[in-house]
């Protein structure tokens, strides 16, 4: 037995946290971002004690059961460069595991309730390439034929939302706020699309109704939340005097902002920071290219120079140098002003920097066909429409062929063959600019700077004794 094991669990009823909540927010993606962000930003609403939060997993229900065990509480655990902070959070009045369909279904049909939030990774969100949803996918299809049948539970979070949506417009629910939070452009309108396309396809008018009885809210969010590692139970346990099962790991620095209509009512999330402005946009390609962009650049490169964490790449040199190039070709086309956007840089060099926040690598590298089309293509066509090529954006380019070649991270993404990467290097570095973007493959130019860098990459990797990786997973990204 371990010094966890001898500890009381949290509790509401032994006197943690603090009353539920009645539920009238409902969640899909029950893991550590959202519990550091959207559950964090409700706990500290000025009417916390009036929006209790319900959450599911996406399939799994481990999660849902240690939190269930705990009443739904949990600890979030701040970790500064220079401290820590345990705070108990008791926003979740509920967690299920994402199988639990009537559950799902009957939250929606609560008249109580009031928004909807999701936190699905973008591999989560099932579209093609140009946006659309990718009716080839299996479990699209099998969501289509189960909504379109009517039996049957589904499993996409498009096919969730859809049967959601259908559910309170027959029990004669009214208008709720659908509000995405992973980062993608225009993530509101995005899932709208995908929800109206999942209907169109079943056939079924009703449902093509019920895609419609929503208000989409467009959001950026931004807090870097690490996994969590078996150590933190045990801080936590040494610093708090309980046992948890589930804490969250997080840094200090965090941001909302959203835009959008709720018609029922929201928290009072302004009391914690939260923005809400008339147009995202600024702020969101902010994120996606100057922090998220980095993300991905210091994933491929850093593992490449024997670095594991975002604060071990990030002092290296060899990693620095390409991020502040990367950083100065993105912010060429961002709209903000310039003294703001240096202010953001330097605060995200200290949060990168922060030793104390152990943010993997390997972690931010899964799902990269996903996360590059968003984060570095649009500075990428820029760029290349101006006649030059960048080097930051090619850096990125280079590492993740060469991530998919087996070096670096172990490659965790189902929507990428690594035999796309294969062959010799000018051959690969086609193949992967096409899969990315068809007209990138014909930029030969871009591509033979993309397979001499991923050379030189190579021969640097070996001199920091990285080898190539084979193993694979194509399990989804925490």
């Amino acid at each position: 037995m371990t010094a966890v094991d001898s500890l009381p669990p949290l509790s509401r009823s032994a006197g943690d946290g603090r009353p539920a909540a009645p539920v009238r927010i409902l969640h899909l993606g029950l893991g550590n971002f959202f519990r550091a962000h959207q559950a964090w930003y409700t706990e500290h609403a000025g009417d916390a004690e009036e929006w209790g939060i319900a959450a599911f997993t996406g399939r799994s229900a481990g999660l849902a059961e240690k939190l269930t065990a705990q009443q739904g509480l949990y600890t979030l655990l701040t970790r500064g460069p220079d401290g820590d902070r345990h705070e108990v959070v008791g926003a979740l009045s509920a967690a299920h595991a994402g199988g639990d369909h009537e559950a799902w279904l009957r939250h929606w049909r609560d008249p109580a309730l009031a928004v909807v939030t999701l936190t699905v990774t973008e591999a989560g969100w099932t579209r093609r390439p140009d946006g659309g949803l990718d009716t080839d996918r299996a479990d699209v299809a099998a969501d289509i034929a189960a909504l379109r049948s009517g039996t049957g539970p589904v499993t996409t979070a498009a096919g969730r939302v859809l049967s959601g949506l259908a559910a309170r417009l027959r029990a004669g629910g009214g208008l709720v706020a659908v509000v995405p939070c992973d980062n993608l452009p225009g993530n509101g309108e995005a899932l709208a699309h995908v929800v109206a396309e999942l209907a169109s396809a079943t056939g079924r008018p009703e449902l093509a109704e019920a895609a419609g009885h929503a208000c989409w809210v467009t959001t950026m969010v931004d807090r870097i939340t690490p996994a969590t590692e078996p150590a933190d139970l045990d801080e936590v346990a040494e610093a708090t005097g309980r046992a948890d099962a589930a804490p969250v790991v997080t840094e200090p620095f965090t941001e909302w902002v959203l835009a959008g209509t709720f018609p029922a009512g929201r928290p009072r999330w302004e009391d914690a920071g939260a923005h809400f402005v008339p147009d995202v946009t600024p702020y969101e390609q902010r994120k996606l290219w100057l922090l998220n962009g980095a993300h991905s650049l210091l994933a491929y490169l850093g593992p490449l120079r024997g670095h594991a964490t975002v604060a071990e790449a990030v002092a290296d040199p060899g990693c620095r140098d390409p991020l502040l190039a990367w950083w100065r070709e993105a912010s060429a086309r961002l709209t903000l002003p310039p003294s703001e956007l240096a202010a953001y840089q330097e605060r995200l060099l200290a949060r990168f920097a922060n030793p104390r926040l152990r943010h993997a690598l390997a972690q931010i590298a899964a799902d990269g066909s996903q996360k590059l089309p968003v984060r570095i293509l649009p500075t990428l066509r820029a760029e290349r429409a101006a006649g030059r090529l960048p080097t930051g954006a090619t850096t990125v380019l280079a590492a993740w062929l060469l991530h998919l070649r087996g070096h670096g991270a172990p490659l965790r993404d189902p929507n990428v063959d690594p035999a796309l990467a294969s062959g010799p290097l000018p051959e690969a570095a086609r193949a992967v600019l096409t899969f990315l973007a068809p007209e990138l493959g014909t930029d030969a130019e871009l591509a033979s700077a993309v397979a001499e860098l991923a050379a030189s990459l190579v021969r640097s990797a070996r001199w920091f004794g990285q080898e190539p990786n084979r193993r694979r997973t194509t399990s989804p990204a925490p």
